[in-house]
């Protein structure tokens, strides 16, 4: 199971609307016979890869995966069904898919089929890994992750406004690697002002994979200078504000404007952002700043995992915060997460955080 959630992985930010899923078939003898994962797009499913690997070897052998098997007729016929066809007498599943069309009646059809099926091996890992699907069919929006580089002293930049780079080429290459793995990635205007930023998967083989670009615009600043109204007819761009009027430009360049409600300050409302994301098959989404935008998601509870890179330096108490003026009052009110990783770049800490239940 913990090589077919391996699998699994390699589909983040490429199958959104589908789960990710992985499946391993092992023949009678102990023989590995076949292997998937979900495709591009959500298609082909990851038993019908394996399944097709493992031709005739499939018969008598058990089927490991990390989601119940879809029991649906969709743009594919059912999982189930190729699973039963093929001669699996085994199957071994990680978890139930929150799916309403699926949501046990994929465990159910095996059981009319007489295979032995055992259930919720894995099933933390497998939850985890496909959080954002789980969040999307039972809250209505993505999984969000939120990306923070920041000083010793935690200063994403320096007094004058200077943060490129804070942090290493190493920690760099991974934070594109993060890119790869959501749907979308999103920042506030004024990273746009700032940086003027191309918000791209830069690396080597992994270029295919740049993500939804999404900019929170209230006042529609950006403009068809900027690199990302520039590339937006070769990478998807989103823009969500709460002007009434304005935008030709940018759609002309391909950039999609998306009016949505705002909030007391007459910013995009962070629920409707996610909500209007969610409605377009995002499962995933990564944001990168500024320090206002990444309050903003926290202050609203919405910040599920934190990726936060530190930096061996020191920037001063002038220097400007990595995350913006928070609503909690005390220590009591404070967010609080739970560290479950720390990892070294180069010369930077990369420490992994999710939200506390």
């Amino acid at each position: 199971m913990r090589h077919a959630l391996a699998l699994a992985a390699r589909g983040l930010g490429q199958v959104a609307p589908n789960p990710a899923v992985g499946c391993v078939i092992v023949a009678p003898s102990g023989q590995v016979v076949g292997r998937g994962w979900t495709g591009p797009g959500g298609r082909p499913h990851a038993e019908t890869q394996a399944l097709s690997q493992a031709g005739a070897r499939a018969r008598g052998a058990t089927a490991y995966v990390t989601l119940e098997p879809c029991a649906h007729v969709g743009r594919t016929p059912p999982c189930v069904d190729a699973l039963i066809g093929a001669g699996i007498r085994r199957v071994v599943a990680a978890l139930q898919d929150p799916d309403p069309r699926v949501k046990g009646a994929g465990f159910a059809r095996l059981r009319e089929a007489e295979l032995d099926l055992e259930t919720g091996i894995l099933a933390a890992e497998a939850e985890r890994l496909n959080q954002g699907f789980v969040l999307r069919v039972e809250q209505a929006r993505p999984l969000v992750t939120l990306k923070i580089a920041h000083s010793l002293d935690g200063h994403s930049a320096a007094a004058s406004g200077e943060s490129q780079w804070i942090t290493s080429e190493e920690a760099r290459r991974y934070g594109h690697l993060l890119r790869a793995q959501h749907d979308a990635i999103l920042v506030g205007i004024e990273t746009i002002l700032a940086d003027d930023p191309l918000l791209t998967c830069r690396l080597a083989g992994l270029e295919g994979r740049s993500p939804l670009r999404v900019v929170l615009d209230s006042r529609l600043r950006l403009g068809e200078r900027h690199r990302l109204a520039q590339t937006a007819s070769a990478v998807p761009s989103l823009v969500f504000t709460t002007a009434a009027n304005g935008g030709p430009v940018l759609s002309s360049l391909g950039v999609e404007v998306l009016r949505v409600a705002g909030d007391a300050r007459g910013r995009p409302d962070i629920d409707a952002v996610l909500s209007a994301l969610a409605a377009r098959g995002i499962t995933r989404l990564l944001v990168e700043g500024g320090p206002s935008v990444q309050a903003s998601f926290i202050n609203r509870g919405r910040a599920d995992r934190l990726e936060v890179f530190c930096a061996p330096l020191l920037l001063g108490a002038a220097a400007r915060s990595s995350v913006g003026a928070l609503a909690a009052l005390g220590l009591e009110e404070a967010p609080r997460f739970v560290r479950e990783s720390v990892r070294a770049f180069g010369p930077d800490l990369l420490e992994s955080y999710s939200a506390r239940a």
